[in-house]
């Protein structure tokens, strides 16, 4: 009798469980046609379309698309979890942009600063939910993305953030890895929102030239900038060394001094290369450490992430460029075996800039 009546509890609970779980995921039909998860996110459905035409060219993943996630991380990283600097994630450096882009690490965002600001205007956003949709929706135009998360709500930015808050391609990785932390992220969070740089340039480090990717790959959202910064590198693809440069394996890639650093350092080499041709832990990664990256600062937001374009699958598996193999590579992590990695077949290449740069 007493199992009976446990019986009936538990089917009662699990009746009600699934009729909670119902209504949570309830979608709502938008007078546009999509649906959504709350009713709050149905006007940011036209937002994303008027991003598409009027900022990524139809849905490129392009220049303004790389641009639009290194501006968000610029813009939210400007805070501590121990106070005392900006307000994160608020859109601060498109609003107070007179102010922030005189920052020396906020150098050569101000082409997309400009770019977008005319686009902001057009929309009925605060600083801070464009600077962050811009972000989600460009990245989502590069195949092998993550869809990522993007949360509504934002109030307008107060200030600008403090200067001296960016990472610099100088800074040492203890430098660095402190701010990074300073702002509540751990070394390996640190690692994975440098997954950005498969699809990011340089213009600033050497201004001779412009739009310098950082892999082979800057069109597509993969793990071979993890693998092409452990090459063995030969050459400056400009006018010389220039500081924030190391060495580059390819004509046409820079190689960043920091991420050189970072993936040689013990406190960061293992999970770097654990990144390396594993396309869904790389992705897994970074959408964990962008989504708190994007909230930092601001409690109280909407879930709005099925606004956000879902991003064409990676075809993959990555390869070594031509003419490069595993002797090539600069091993600083022996815990683990490096993985098997084929090569393109050809001559060793050189890398395009990035269009529109």
């Amino acid at each position: 009798m007493a199992f009976a009546r446990l019986s009936t509890v538990v089917a009662l609970a699990l009746s009600a469980a699934t009729l909670s779980n119902a209504a949570l995921t309830k979608r709502i039909t938008c007078a546009t046609g999509q649906t959504t998860a709350n009713a709050a996110c149905c006007p940011l459905f036209s937002a994303v379309e008027f991003l598409q035409t009027n900022l990524f060219d139809g849905g490129e993943c392009g220049e303004e698309a790389h641009s639009a996630l290194r501006l968000s991380f610029h813009d939210a990283i400007g805070f501590s979890i121990h106070g005392g600097k900006g307000g994160g994630a608020d859109g601060s450096i498109l609003a107070f942009n007179s102010t922030e882009l005189e920052f020396h690490a906020n150098g050569g965002i101000d082409d997309i600063v400009a770019r977008q600001f005319p686009v902001f205007e057009g929309l009925n956003l605060t600083a801070g939910d464009f600077v962050h949709l811009a972000a989600a929706v460009g990245t989502a135009n590069c195949p092998g993305a993550p869809r990522l998360q993007f949360m509504f709500g934002r109030p307008p930015p107060v200030a600008p953030a403090p200067d001296l808050t960016v990472p610099e391609p100088t800074d040492s990785v203890t430098k660095i890895l402190a701010r990074f932390a300073d702002a509540g992220f751990s070394p390996q969070e640190a690692v994975a929102l440098l997954s950005s740089h498969t699809i990011a340039a340089a213009d600033v480090v050497d201004p001779t030239i412009p739009g310098t990717p950082f892999d082979s790959t800057v069109g597509t959202f993969d793990s071979q900038v993890f693998l092409e910064v452990l090459l063995k590198g030969s050459l400056f693809p400009g006018n010389g060394s220039q500081p924030g440069e190391v060495l580059s394996p390819l004509h046409g890639e820079m190689r960043l001094q920091s991420d050189f650093a970072i993936s040689q350092d013990p406190r960061t080499a293992c999970f770097w290369q654990d990144m390396i041709n594993n396309q869904a832990r790389m992705m897994s990664e970074f959408k964990a450490a962008m989504a708190k990256l994007q909230v930092l600062g601001q409690p109280r937001l909407i879930d709005c992430s099925d606004v956000v374009p879902v991003p064409a699958p990676f075809a993959g598996p990555i390869k070594f460029p031509a003419s490069f193999s595993q002797k090539d590579v600069q091993v600083a992590c022996h815990a683990s075996a490096f993985p098997s990695i084929a090569t393109v077949a050809g001559p060793a290449p050189t890398v395009a800039p990035v269009p529109g740069s």
